[in-house]
């Protein structure tokens, strides 16, 4: 990696601001982004936000670039390329643009393990933009341990700048462009936050697999032994809710790595959706919006300042994001041992897939690379079909890498580990979505406490003829019928041809990864026709 003056481009940005707040602390940066009218208070002393015309990602404005380190290793089906030149005319204009602008500079730490530690600085003209950063990350001196020589990173966070694509390269006005090399980032045209804890991530995918480091979108937790259990899902399939656990300590909620020596968390805090938030089901999640200093992305608020989380006016996509210490039960230095247990999260609206599966190396890594949910179509009325959604890895845009690096060092890691995957579909029974209904969440609950603590490690199964994993046929406290999704169905034969249906869109979203879907343990359908 090239040598980089990370301090010098910092006291450049400086020096061109009208004033740089440093390290604020979180009283601080909730009373200057009411000063600055950027944010509200709640009825319980959270700050509530709007991030504008952006309520999520812009994944196809995000680029990197393209030199010699990325040029041959990035997969470039899934970034943008940008030239070194056109990031530096970026970089200058951006700096530009934060002239005159009081700025707020945040020194923190992504990384719980020292070795792989990052010493990540965050520049921004929004001071509550910067009260979510130092909530999501780690900040020094609290619970983890400093390494010797943490990785410099600087982001340039000016959402108020327009990037020109003509002078920039970038496919319109809004961009999140990373330097590699250098470990630079700067996030222009989007108000957004979540861009700035993702670019993190994606720093943190590119250069973790050279360090023998398995990069994870997931969530994780602990069992009593000290062991790690990993929850991957895609959006809205229950990965925070579940690995929330009052007796199983939390390591993280999002991002991780995996070492030689076991699971670390890369984060600080939690950025949790906050859609349909039940105190009952989620209490945990619940009791941190309503704390002094979490930030609520996108909700809507009452007369009374109180949050209405069903309220999707602005959006689905509504965060709470907060430290993770206000959680009550969290692993000690956001590290765990070796994981035992492997979990891959689906809410498969199509009603097929069974509510829990056990899973080969081989499958799980075929799972892992295929990163499959299921959505509603849309909230028109009358649109009842729901839509597959396949993410490498359960978390594609943030991959820079080509999947198959992620999910070579996964087989191994299984393999090295001995630990046991599952498939646990959170999504719907007896029909799919519009006419049959979700899985409650206390029957997943007891099929995920069955897997974690061993119940099912010499339950009787089942082979599923279209999918190839293994089913119990009965977990305690779990009605019977439901193991078997067919069962649950009126129609068997209309069961028979949504499976088939479901199986031929694995098949389809697996074709391009060329060679190796041939040889993949994916649905077999030729036996399932005969």
């Amino acid at each position: 990696m090239t040598l980089f003056d990370h301090e010098a481009l910092r006291s450049t940005i400086a020096a061109r601001a009208g004033s740089v707040s440093l390290n604020d602390i979180a009283p601080v940066l909730v009373a200057r982004s009411l000063q600055g009218e950027e944010s509200e208070l709640t009825a319980d002393g959270a700050v509530s936000v709007r991030t504008g015309a952006f309520t999520g990602r812009s994944p196809k404005d995000k680029f990197i670039v393209r030199d010699g380190l990325t040029d041959t290793t990035v997969w470039w089906d899934n970034s943008g390329a940008m030239s070194p030149a056109q990031f530096d005319l970026l970089l200058a204009d951006a700096i530009a643009a934060m002239g005159g602008h009081g700025l707020f500079r945040q020194d923190l730490l992504a990384g719980a393990d020292p070795r792989h530690q990052y010493g990540v600085t965050v520049l921004t003209p929004s001071a509550w933009h910067a009260l979510f950063i130092r909530n999501l990350l780690i900040r020094p001196g609290e619970m983890v341990e400093t390494g010797s020589n943490p990785t410099p990173v600087t982001i340039v966070h000016v959402p108020h700048f327009r990037a020109d694509p003509a002078r920039h390269g970038s496919r319109t006005d809004t961009v999140i462009a990373l330097d590699m090399s250098r470990n630079v980032v700067i996030i222009a045209g989007t108000s957004y936050a979540g861009e700035i804890k993702k670019s993190v991530f994606s720093l943190f995918n590119f250069h973790a697999p050279r360090q023998g480091v398995l990069p994870m979108h997931c969530s994780a937790n602990l069992g009593k032994d000290g062991e790690a259990a990993l929850f991957f899902g895609l959006s809205g399939t229950g990965k925070t809710t579940l690995s929330n656990d009052p007796n199983r300590p939390l390591i993280g909620d999002d991002e991780h790595g995996w070492s030689a020596d076991g699971v670390f968390n890369l984060e600080g805090g939690c950025y949790a959706k906050t859609i349909n938030l039940n105190p009952k089901a989620e209490p945990e999640i619940f009791a941190a919006t309503r704390r002094f200093a979490t930030v609520l992305e996108n909700v809507v608020l009452d007369d009374a300042k109180v949050p209405v989380f069903d309220d999707v006016s602005l959006t689905e996509n509504t965060r709470a994001a907060y430290p993770i210490h206000v959680l009550p039960a969290i692993a000690k230095g956001s590290v765990g041992g070796t994981p035992k247990t492997v979990v891959f999260l689906t809410a498969d609206a199509f009603g097929v897939l069974p509510p829990v599966a056990r899973l080969t190396p081989e499958q799980a890594v075929y799972h892992f690379l295929s990163g499959y949910t299921a959505k509603v179509a849309g909230t028109e009325r009358g649109v009842t079909e729901p839509q597959a959604t396949f993410s490498a890895c359960f978390g594609a845009p943030f991959m820079p890498l080509h999947p198959t690096v992620y999910g070579d060092m996964l087989a191994e890691k299984l393999t090295s580990s001995g630990a046991t995957a599952w498939l646990i579909n959170t999504g719907w029974t007896g029909g799919g979505y519009g006419t049959g209904k979700r899985i409650d969440i206390a029957s997943t609950r007891r099929l995920l406490t069955a897997a974690l603590d061993g119940s099912l490690d010499n339950a009787a199964m089942r082979t599923d003829d279209l999918f190839g994993f293994e089913v119990p046929l009965a977990v305690p406290g779990v009605e019977a019928r439901l193991l078997t999704p067919r069962l649950t169905w009126a129609d068997a034969q209309a069961y028979d041809r949504q499976a088939l249906h479901l199986a031929g869109l694995f098949r389809a979203n697996f074709e391009k990864f060329g060679d190796a879907a041939n040889a993949a343990p994916g649905p077999r359908l030729a036996q399932a026709a005969e």
